[in-house]
């Protein structure tokens, strides 16, 4: 079995008998419950498989399951600018009908600074050749992963890229850096400094007008650490709407800000940007504000709301992380 090194872990391309096996014990397992209808290939990068494995997967996964009727899978987009329109058409027809994955960031230095692999040409490249084959995609993006030096040109690039592949999905992962994160050598050495939430929605701002008006749903709703969840919508129908959203926000007070934003990562809860102006909600929120702030270092409350984000972020699958 074939491997590679993947972020401190073991990456394997497994054998079709085996995937066989794994949708054999499945099938032993849930036998008699005729409803399973979806279906996900795990994980980083099953696309990596040469596509006739590909085929002989989806075949015997709807072979027994014969009511599937989605199959959804995670790609890296070099993987995808590697795979021809022709094979991509197969894969469809086999079954495959949607496909994840993780762009980030359109702008080159910055997928350069994360070492993501990738380069912009291959985003758009693969993109535009799950387009073409006919297959769902669903591109994640992730304001605040530039940090402030390169934040602007994150916005517009990203935007740049997603006008030229124009996907079915755009997916708001909005970054928060993990204690353990090896990018926390690049605050120490200042080489990065993390965006505030009101830079971040900035930054968001700037991308949905970069945007166009084209019918891909910029979806936010379902990433808690999203502070805007409701910027939420198709382009063609709720651009400007999403646009009036974050004006909204972004034109608060710093305190109107404050209350927002910590409602929203204290209690995992969406609020409509309104609840900052009930009387009742401020003579309750604003006190604990004052309380962050009276008790913590310079930028007190900005760090408590980055110590919030830590807790909803998954832990690393290894030690060594670097």
């Amino acid at each position: 079995m074939a491997k590679v090194e993947y972020k401190g872990v073991k990456f394997s391309k497994r054998t079709v008998e085996e995937v066989k096996m794994d949708i054999d014990s499945m099938a032993d397992e849930i036998r008699g419950y005729a409803g399973v209808k979806t279906a996900f290939l795990q994980d980083a990068d099953s696309l990596i498989l040469p596509v006739d494995d590909l085929v002989a997967i989806l075949d015997y996964l709807k072979e027994k399951f014969p009511k599937i009727d989605r199959i959804t899978t995670y790609a890296r987009s070099r993987t995808l600018s590697h795979k021809s329109v022709d094979d991509l058409k197969r894969l469809r027809q086999a079954g495959l009908t949607r496909i994840h994955t993780g762009m980030e960031s359109g702008s080159a230095r910055v997928l350069q600074m994360i070492k993501k692999g990738m380069t912009p040409e291959e985003v758009v490249t693969g993109g535009r050749h799950v387009m073409e084959a006919g297959i769902e995609l669903s591109e994640y993006i992730m304001p605040g992963i530039a940090g402030q030096a390169l934040s602007e040109e994150h916005a517009i690039e990203t935007a740049r890229l997603l006008n030229h592949v124009r996907p079915h999905f755009i997916r708001v992962r909005t970054f928060a850096m993990h204690p353990q994160s090896p990018m926390q050598k690049m605050v120490q050495e200042g080489t990065f400094v993390s965006l505030t939430d009101d830079e971040i929605v900035a930054g968001i701002r700037l991308l949905v007008n970069h945007l166009d008006s084209m019918h891909s749903y910029f979806s936010c709703n379902d990433f808690s650490l999203n502070l805007l969840m409701q910027v939420d919508g198709f382009l063609d129908e709720k651009k400007e709407y999403m646009l009036k959203e974050l004006d909204t926000f972004l034109s608060m007070t710093k305190r109107q800000k404050q209350v927002y934003t910590l409602l929203h990562y204290a209690g995992y809860s969406r609020y409509p940007l309104s609840v900052v102006y009930d009387q009742n909600v401020l003579d309750q929120v604003v006190p604990e504000i004052e309380k962050i702030e009276r008790n913590g270092v310079e930028h007190g409350f900005d760090e408590y709301i980055r110590m919030l984000k830590t807790y909803q972020l998954p832990q690393p699958q290894t030690d060594n992380w670097s």
